[in-house]
């Protein structure tokens, strides 16, 4: 390379590649820490050496790989193919805690999972959560699905942004509050009409962040909805948190039943051992509006009732399946606002009985340890 090279030209180079966290480029997102070095080559036939301080928010941003390889083929398009291009990162927020003092404020963690879509896993979760907080408890909820996220709808809130917040000199996410429950999800920072095209590393990313650098403050009850099946999601709850216990949804037909034992095993792994407080058999019979006191067993019957006492867990409630549950969800009304109708108070007998389970487990077992990241493949 013939030509001179100066800073502002890196900087120029810099200004066309976009952050996807702020939307603008790295100048206008303030991403440049220090002004970026050159340094001529020593003799003839040597390349020039390019030095540039990228700043992140965090450490697990999950743009950082994407944005220095962006970085870093600007500078070649834009200043020389040849120059040697040093790209560092710094970090604003702090290292974020470990281990148990990550939610300090915490005092139960509920992952609510099934080992099967479509059994109505966030139905239940959201219905709980309301449920607990009318008992009056503190509750939280994060919607662990990263790929179908549901709450945003489920809540009403679907426009509602977060916004940051210091604390501690962390800058971190001010769940969404609605009826009594504070609330994350990663529907509130994607467009509810594109599809989430992140492999495994991102979404375990951004669901770290959703945990780790959020101002949850004191809760009794945190709830997790964790998605479908046994994926890297529950790995990394089950790496992040120490789970106080899990709640399993399934229907009660068989092919339900038998990813069902799937989830439960997956949290009785003896390298895993997070206690299973129970069994929700969620559409346990088919009630129509005009005929109250009917109940049909469209999907089987009492097939949860049957894995409970097999698995030697508590079943701790049977939901019906009635149209206003899912036009509730629909509305953003969840029906455990009401415990005047039956659907309501079966979610409210349910918050009553996860509350005995958790006594019990706390006062008999001792806390779940954190899982061990493994090295192996």
């Amino acid at each position: 390379m013939e030509k001179t090279l100066y800073p502002q030209m890196i900087i120029d180079a810099l200004q066309t590649v976009t952050y996807a966290g702020t939307k603008k480029n790295l100048v206008e997102s303030q991403m440049i820490a220090d002004q970026p070095t050159v340094a001529a080559p020593s003799k003839d036939g040597e390349p020039w050496h390019v030095g540039v301080v990228l700043e992140f928010p965090r450490e697990t941003d999950p743009f950082l790989k994407s944005t220095v390889k962006a970085a870093e083929a600007a500078i070649k398009y834009h200043v020389g193919k040849d120059v040697v291009v040093d790209i560092k990162t710094e970090f604003k927020s702090k290292p974020r805690p470990k281990g148990d003092s990550l939610l300090p404020g915490v005092k139960n963690i509920i992952a609510v999972s099934s080992g099967k879509g479509g059994v109505g896993k966030s139905t239940v979760s959201a219905n709980l959560a309301i449920a607990l907080s009318r008992l009056g408890y503190k509750v939280g909820l994060l919607d662990c699905d990263i790929f179908g996220p549901s709450m945003p709808k489920m809540f009403n809130v679907e426009d509602e942004r977060p916004y940051a917040v210091k604390v501690d000199g962390r800058d971190l996410i001010c769940p969404i509050e609605a009826y009594g429950v504070k609330m994350l999800s990663i529907g509130f920072f994607v467009s509810p009409d594109t599809a989430t095209l992140w492999r495994g590393g991102m979404a375990t990313s951004a669901l770290k962040q959703l945990i780790a650098d959020a101002d949850w403050g004191e809760l009794d009850y945190f709830i997790l909805d964790t998605p479908p099946g046994t994926s890297d999601i529950h790995l990394t709850l089950l790496q992040t948190l120490s789970i106080t216990g899990a709640v399993i949804v399934s229907t009660p037909q068989q092919v339900a039943l038998a990813d069902a034992r799937k989830g439960i095993d997956m949290y009785r792994n003896e390298k895993v051992g997070v206690p299973i407080l129970g069994l929700v058999e969620n559409m346990a019979w088919f009630t129509p509006a005009e005929l109250p006191e009917n109940k049909y067993y469209i999907f089987g019957r009492e097939g949860c009732k049957q894995l409970a006492e097999e698995m030697e867990v508590p079943l701790l409630a049977q939901i019906p399946l009635v149209q206003s549950i899912c036009d509730s969800g629909d509305a953003g009304q969840p029906a455990a606002l009401s415990s005047e109708t039956a659907t309501g108070l079966a979610f409210i007998n349910l918050a009553q009985a996860v509350v005995t389970v958790v006594n019990r487990r706390n006062a008999e077992l001792p806390k779940t340890r954190i899982v061990g990241v493994s090295t192996q493949a």
